[in-house]
């Protein structure tokens, strides 16, 4: 994003595409875990009911939603949000793969951050092993740790949230 200028003649219009860019990081992660979850209870599942389907979505819904929003006069439409998700139709499982891309993507941009030569050069190092090397090695080779704990994703939104508030103050 420190070279979107190139796009963008307008400074209003940057700060808008980044900040939105900002928020859908920090906002697609509930809705992958969501998804994830209930494609995993689904395939566990294999003899449930459509209500017990419902039930079930909407509780893991909950658990990934925020309790601040009110969602009054949705409950059909979130009953059945799950559909307009295509992925569990025609590629289970494969979801979560776009968090595993986008938490790699944050962790080298931190990094671009700090030491733009070097997030380049760990970014090259690890397009060079092509499909060689597991995933965890990839990310190892770009620098990066394979790493889903709580610490360390809520590090990397820490730093999202800070770039966001950069860019919401203008900078």
């Amino acid at each position: 994003m420190d070279h979107w200028q190139v796009y963008f003649d307008n400074k209003e219009e940057l700060n808008r595409a980044k900040e939105q860019q900002l928020e859908r990081v920090i906002t697609i992660f509930p809705w992958i875990a969501t998804i994830d979850k209930f494609q995993h209870w689904v395939y566990e599942n294999p003899n449930h009911t459509e209500e017990e389907r419902g039930s079930q979505w909407l509780r893991i819904l909950k658990e990934f939603s925020s309790p601040v929003i009110d969602f009054s006069g949705l409950e059909e439409y979130r009953t059945y949000a799950w559909q307009r998700q295509l992925h569990l139709f025609e590629v289970p499982f494969y979801y979560i793969e776009y968090g595993i891309a986008q938490l790699g993507a944050i962790g080298l941009w931190q990094q671009y951050k700090k030491s733009p030569d070097a997030a380049v050069n760990n970014y090259l190092a690890a397009l060079d092993l092509g499909g060689t090397k597991t995933l965890p090695e990839l990310f190892r080779a770009a620098g990066l740790e394979f790493d889903f704990s709580p610490a360390h994703i809520s590090g990397l939104m820490n730093f999202v949230k800070e770039e966001l508030e950069k860019v919401q103050e203008g900078a």
